[in-house]
């Protein structure tokens, strides 16, 4: 388990499954309210993750349960933490009902590009990234000390965008996407933590985004 400790926030994350899933946990510090981020599988180390951010706040309880995308690596442990958390459930609109075919889970706050989910005072912003998955969603954390943590799904990974299936139209799509939407607005220190694997800076990868246009993934 790995946590970054922010002023307004306590991120925490585990890998689970073969495929190095990223379960994010972000509570607020002042409320203890709690957001699950992609419950991709194995509940019981979900489980394990919220228990272990009981001291993240005063009071701390989960609220809702987010997930990036529809993809079935991401949602397979989302239909037992939504029957033992009957908390609200968010996801882009356009992959909500992939999620439901998927994790049989209806998705009860559909979210379009812009809109926010409260976490207390703390505001998360859904980021509609579109290529990986017409509806992928990347969540951007505002922190009060000025730090900026995105977890961007499967869409954006140290070293270049996510899986586009090798179509040229969803790869140009999803790269002018996390341009327009992520590059030009936040700076270099926002860090960036993906589905899978390890984290990075938009610092680190921002020189490199006329090489990944250019390879064509």
């Amino acid at each position: 388990m790995k946590e970054l400790l922010l002023d307004d926030v306590v991120i925490r994350w585990i890998s689970v499954s073969s495929m190095n899933n990223n379960v994010y946990l972000v509570t607020e510090r002042a409320s203890g309210k709690q957001l699950l981020v992609d419950a991709a599988d194995d509940f019981s180390a979900i489980v394990e993750l919220i228990d272990a951010a009981g001291t993240d706040g005063p009071d701390p309880r989960l609220v809702g349960i987010a997930t990036t995308h529809q993809h079935w690596d991401h949602v397979r442990a989302l239909a037992e933490a939504a029957k033992n958390y009957p908390v609200p459930t968010y996801a882009g609109v356009d992959d909500a009902q992939g999620i439901s075919r998927e994790a049989s889970v209806r998705i009860s706050n559909e979210l379009a590009h812009g809109d926010v989910i409260s976490l207390g005072d703390v505001t998360i912003e859904a980021i509609h990234l579109r290529g990986h998955t017409p509806g992928s969603i990347a969540y951007v954390i505002r922190d009060s000390s000025g730090q900026n943590v995105i977890l961007s799904g499967d869409s954006l990974f140290p070293g270049g965008v996510g899986n586009t299936g090798s179509s040229p139209q969803r790869f140009t799509s999803l790269l002018d996407d996390v341009i327009e939407r992520i590059f030009d607005r936040f700076g270099d220190d926002t860090l960036v933590y993906p589905g899978h694997g390890d984290a990075t800076t938009l610092g680190a990868e921002r020189g490199s985004l006329d090489e990944w246009r250019a390879r064509g993934w």
